[in-house]
C-alpha cells in the first residue's frame, strides 16, 4: 500500500487532483481564495460622441478640418454653398422693407384722414354761416313779399339761396362722416399691416438662421473622428458629416448581479487599460444602472416560454475617473478595461 502511494504516477495523480480542486475553489472564490474584490473584464471607456450633421441641404464648399484633429468650440468644420440662402435673405429683407413702407403709409393716411376731418369741419362751419345768412335774408324778404313790396325774383332768389345753404350744410356733414370712416378704416387695417411686418421680420430671421447654418461649427472642444464630408458633396439635413468626441470620459463596467452585493456609491475602483499596456488607473463608483442590460435590449427575452435556464444578468456600474492622472488623457471611448472594486472599502467623497 505504501509503495503504491509512493509511486510517481500516484503522486502526479494526487497533485493533479489537488490542483484541480484549488482551481475550482479559486474560480468560485471559495476559501481559502475568498475575497471582497470583484472584477470584470466586461467594461469599456465611454464618452459623449456627437455626430455633426447639417440642418439644410446644399453642396459642401469647404472642409477646413482633417481626421482626428483637435478642435475648439466654434471652430468651422464644414461650409455649405451659401449663395441661394444669401439671396433668400435679401429677398426676405426686401419684403420686410415693403411691409414697413405699407405700415408707414398707413400712418400717413391717418394724418391725411384727420386733416380731411378738420377741413370738412371747416366747410361745415362755412356752410352753417351761409345758412345763417340765407335764413336771415329769407326772414327779411318774406314779410315784404307778403305785402307785395318785394319782387318775385327776389323771393325766388332768397328761397333758392336758403335751400342751397341747407344742402351745403348737409354736404359738409356728409364729408365729415366720410373722413371719419376713412380714418377708422385706416386704423382698423393697421393691425393687419403690423402683422405683415412681424411676419416679414420672422422670415428675415429664418433666412438669417439658414444662412448661418451653412457654416457648421464645433459645438464644444474635443477631437474629431473620421471626417466624412467631401468638397462638392451634396448633403441633406441629417447627413452624418463627422463625429466630435469631447475629453470627458468615464467607465461602464457590467458586473454580474451576483457581484453587486456590498457595492456602494463612492467606493474606490482600480482599473487597467488594455491599450495602455495594462496601465493601472483609479476611479470611484459613481452610480448604478436602474435596470439590468437585458431590459434595455431591443429584442427582450421572454422567459415564460419554453425551457428555462437561469443566466446571471449584468448590471451597468458607472465609474468616474479620478483627476490628476496623466494617463487618463489617453483614454478614448470604446477602449477595453478590467475593473476591480473592493466591496470592503469605505465609500469616499468624489474628488
Amino acid at each position: 500500500m505504501l509503495k503504491t502511494l509512493r509511486s510517481p504516477a500516484t503522486i502526479l495523480t494526487l497533485l493533479a487532483g489537488f490542483t484541480g480542486v484549488l482551481l475550482v475553489l479559486y474560480a468560485w472564490r471559495l476559501p481559502p481564495f475568498a475575497t471582497t474584490v470583484e472584477m470584470t473584464d466586461n467594461a469599456y471607456v465611454r464618452g459623449y460622441v456627437t455626430v455633426v450633421s447639417p440642418q439644410l441641404s446644399g453642396y459642401v464648399a469647404a472642409v477646413p478640418v482633417k481626421d482626428y484633429e483637435a478642435v475648439r468650440a466654434g471652430q468651422v468644420l464644414v461650409k455649405i454653398d451659401d449663395r441661394i440662402f444669401a439671396q433668400k435673405l435679401a429677398q426676405a429683407k426686401g419684403t420686410l422693407d415693403a411691409q414697413k413702407a405699407l405700415l408707414a403709409n398707413s400712418y400717413q393716411q391717418e394724418l391725411s384722414a384727420k386733416a380731411s376731418i378738420v377741413a370738412s369741419e371747416a366747410q361745415r362751419d362755412s356752410a352753417a354761416a351761409a345758412l345763417t345768412r340765407a335764413n336771415q335774408a329769407w326772414v327779411r324778404i318774406q314779410p315784404l313779399a307778403e305785402k307785395g313790396i318785394a319782387t318775385s325774383v327776389d323771393v325766388d332768389t332768397a328761397q333758392a339761396t336758403l335751400n342751397q345753404a341747407k344742402a351745403g350744410v348737409d354736404q359738409a356733414m356728409a364729408a365729415i362722416e366720410v373722413s371719419r370712416q376713412n380714418l377708422a378704416t385706416t386704423i382698423g387695417s393697421r393691425a393687419g399691416l403690423e402683422a405683415g411686418v412681424r411676419s416679414a421680420e420672422a422670415a428675415v430671421q429664418l433666412a438669417q438662421i439658414d444662412l448661418d447654418n451653412t457654416t457648421i461649427t464645433a459645438p464644444q472642444d474635443g477631437r474629431l473622428g473620421e471626417v466624412g464630408a467631401r468638397i462638392g458633396q451634396y448633403v441633406t439635413a441629417g447627413t452624418q458629416l463627422m463625429a466630435i468626441v469631447p475629453k470627458d470620459v468615464w467607465i461602464i463596467a457590467n458586473f454580474k448581479e451576483t457581484q453587486l452585493d456590498g457595492m456602494k456609491i463612492g467606493q474606490p475602483v482600480v482599473f487597467t487599460v488594455d491599450a495602455l499596456s495594462k496601465a493601472q488607473l483609479n476611479g470611484h463608483v459613481e452610480r448604478f444602472s436602474p435596470a439590468a442590460g437585458s431590459e434595455f435590449s431591443v429584442i427582450r427575452a421572454d422567459n415564460a416560454t419554453g425551457n428555462f435556464t437561469k443566466v446571471a444578468q449584468r448590471v451597468g456600474v458607472r465609474v468616474s475617473i479620478d483627476p490628476g492622472q496623466p494617463l487618463a488623457d489617453a483614454l478614448a471611448p470604446g477602449m477595453s478595461v478590467e475593473v476591480h472594486i473592493d466591496k470592503a472599502a469605505e465609500p469616499q467623497a468624489a474628488k
